[in-house]
């Protein structure tokens, strides 16, 4: 009997008709502030997809893996991203809390499923905001050469990156940055990110308006120097540069009006941020041959290889702003995800805590900073994006599912937006997720290993006991046992 109730435990769901927006009853420290427009949003999410995909995947999948065909690699990884980006629109109309995926697994497949993505976010979103600070490198000290500038090396990278490396200083600092302004409050935090993500688009305009004249269409060829294969392995590495939304949609319960404006923003920050990134690889590829692309700090060394160094330092700027907005959107996703577990009890409630006039979680917000910042400064970029991507991808397998599931089960749901070509489309983006996913290095599937457990010791341990839904029957209902 006993192993009939702790399975039934780990499939309770939270019924979507009874899901509280504001966090439980009389639970005043679980609120978070609606001021959140359709602008605001759509760039949170532009401000989490452009950024290292642009200035530095693009360059160093070029020169490396796909050659010109890393257009193609581009737009295979934003075919499988709209899959999924349609799953998510649908639930964030219907379900307008936070948590994003975290939320919508538990919700319709069960708290176990929930607490899987969720735990694993906690740690995707985290290195997330690692990798891309210390993606800012590169252009870093690109900038400090053109300025003439000499700073001591033990400052510019983690150890063995580099002779005298200590620590990436600048990396670590960026996320500490990142954390104050979301401490400011959602209101000031998203008006500093919608300032930011307008000068980044600027930037990319700029790049792409400047550098189409400087085109040579033999650079295009040949177009697959790595073979087709070439393109596809470049998808699976490009693909962590074609989300956003997903962490964006984290802040729904900050939304004015979320189950109109999440659907919308997400779609828009998707479409808006795959045009400009095709853009941008024609102009990279057609300025060099894929082989001279610098893989660091590509845009900024083409233009300064046809006379263009002030434009290369523009770049170099805008590259350091555009890693700034990723590392905003990703650090606001991890938070809420956090917050959002620990309201629902399968965490401690210490850490659901807002603060009592901004109401932003500031205790995991600052938590997150500093472990970002550890990372950022003493882990090579290799080994930090080690521990990025898979539980993203599994946690677009788990959306897609469960719009499918939620469809058939509860179709007469009030949704302000329906995922297109039900089930194909959410199905497409099951198996490009899972596809994406067998290209992913041994390495991480033995971090996603521990991690899991370690997870799984602290549900079964802790969560499992003291969470919101514990004496539920499991079945989605709500209601307690007598």
């Amino acid at each position: 009997m006993a192993r009939l109730r702790v399975g039934a435990g780990v499939l309770r769901r939270k019924p979507i008709e009874q899901i509280d927006e504001q966090g439980p009853a009389g639970e005043a420290t679980a609120q978070l502030t609606r001021t959140l427009g359709l602008w605001q949003l759509t760039a949170i999410g532009v401000g989490g997809i452009i950024g290292a995909g642009i200035f530095t995947l693009a360059g160093t999948v070029a020169n490396g893996t796909a050659g010109p065909a890393v257009l193609l690699s581009f737009l295979i990884a934003g075919v499988a991203s709209a899959a999924a980006a349609f799953s998510y629109a649908e639930f964030a109309g219907l379900i307008p809390k936070a948590g994003s995926a975290y939320t919508y697994g538990y919700a319709v497949l069960g708290e176990l499923v929930g607490w899987f993505i969720g735990w694993d976010l906690l740690l995707e979103y985290t290195a997330i905001v690692a990798v891309v600070a210390i993606g800012i490198s590169g252009y870093f000290s690109f900038l400090l050469g053109e300025l003439g500038l000499d700073v001591p090396k033990w400052m510019l990278g983690a150890p063995g990156t580099g002779d005298g490396h200590k620590v990436d200083l600048f990396a670590a600092l960026l996320c500490l940055l990142v954390a104050y302004l979301l401490t400011l409050g959602i209101k000031n935090a998203a008006r500093f990110e919608t300032v930011v993500v307008v000068l980044k688009v600027l930037v990319v305009l700029l790049v792409i308006g400047v550098g189409v004249f400087h085109i040579n269409t033999a650079n295009y060829h040949p177009f697959f120097p790595f073979g087709v294969s070439g393109a596809f392995t470049g998808a699976a590495t490009v693909f962590f540069a074609v989300f956003g939304y997903d962490a964006m949609s984290t802040a729904a319960e900050e939304s004015k009006d979320a189950q109109r404006h999440m659907p919308k923003a997400i779609l828009y920050s998707l479409a808006i941020s795959m045009v400009l990134y095709v853009a941008a690889c024609l102009v990279l590829t057609g300025m060099q041959s894929y082989e001279d692309i610098d893989p660091e700090s590509g845009f900024s060394t083409a233009f300064k290889a046809v006379g263009l160094s002030g434009i290369a330092d523009v770049i170099a700027v805008g590259a350091i702003i555009g890693i700034l907005t990723v590392m905003f959107t990703f650090m606001l996703g991890v938070t809420r995800v956090w917050f959002s577990m620990s309201r629902d009890g399968l965490l401690p409630k210490w850490f659901a805590k807002t603060h009592p006039t901004r109401h932003v979680p500031t205790r995991v917000t600052w938590i997150v900073g500093v472990a970002s910042a550890a990372i950022a400064g003493f882990l090579p970029i290799g080994e930090a994006a080690e521990l990025t991507n898979i539980g993203i991808l599994l946690a677009f397998v788990v959306v897609c599912i469960a719009v499918i599931v939620l469809r058939y089960k509860q179709p007469d749901l009030p949704r302000t937006f329906r995922t297109p070509g039900m089930p194909f489309v959410p199905a497409l983006g099951v198996v490009f997720s899972i596809w994406l996913i067998t290209f992913l290095q041994w390495q991480t599937w033995v971090r996603f290993a521990v991690w899991f457990l370690v997870g799984l010791v602290i549900y079964f341990g802790y969560s499992y006991r003291k969470s919101e839904m514990a004496g539920t029957t499991g079945t989605g209902t709500g209601t307690k046992k007598s």
